[in-house]
């Protein structure tokens, strides 16, 4: 018959000890990856407020172009310099947003500005169209995506904002 040996003291503390170590390493690792996660998720807000921010100050500079010319005060071929480069800058918005990373929770909201944005510039192109015939049918097409634009980007902050809302819970 086999005799029993007694627990061994030391080798309990040892097996305590390295389960204790464990545990910590697996609380730090969770941690850090939340606190990661969140970063990301701040770095995702603020690149994606400084585009949005950047955008209506060049929607407001554009449209206080055309108003202008729309008062005469600007000449045709002026408006077409300001709306080529407006465009040009708007292609870029589009850049920008394709060079985001977004948390998953997020990514809808992101795809809804970008279409926002890509269906503003379809407007403008045929805002240019306008300035360059005067086809009143164009400029009426040109409205019609404006206000689509616009519904795409209050869905867009509705997406957003509910997306903060889960991942702050």
């Amino acid at each position: 018959m086999k005799k029993k040996r007694p627990p061994n003291p030391k080798r309990r503390l040892q097996i305590a000890i390295a389960a204790g170590v464990i545990i910590v390493v697996i609380i730090v690792t969770l941690s850090y990856n939340f606190d990661l996660a969140g970063l990301k998720g701040q770095k995702f807000g603020n690149d994606l407020a400084l585009i949005q921010s950047d955008l209506k100050n060049e929607t407001q500079n554009f449209d206080y172009q055309l108003s202008l010319y729309e008062k005469n005060q600007l000449s045709r071929s002026e408006m077409l310099n300001i709306t080529d480069s407006h465009i040009e800058k708007m292609q870029n918005f589009l850049i920008r947003y394709d060079s985001l990373s977004p948390p998953e929770p997020f990514v809808p909201s992101l795809q809804l500005f970008r279409l926002s944005t890509q269906t503003q510039l379809q407007s403008d192109k045929l805002l240019l169209e306008w300035v360059q015939t005067g086809d009143n049918a164009t400029r009426t097409k040109s409205d019609d995506l404006l206000q689509q634009s616009f519904q795409y980007e209050m869905n867009a902050l509705q997406s957003f904002n509910n997306a903060k809302s889960k991942d702050s819970q």
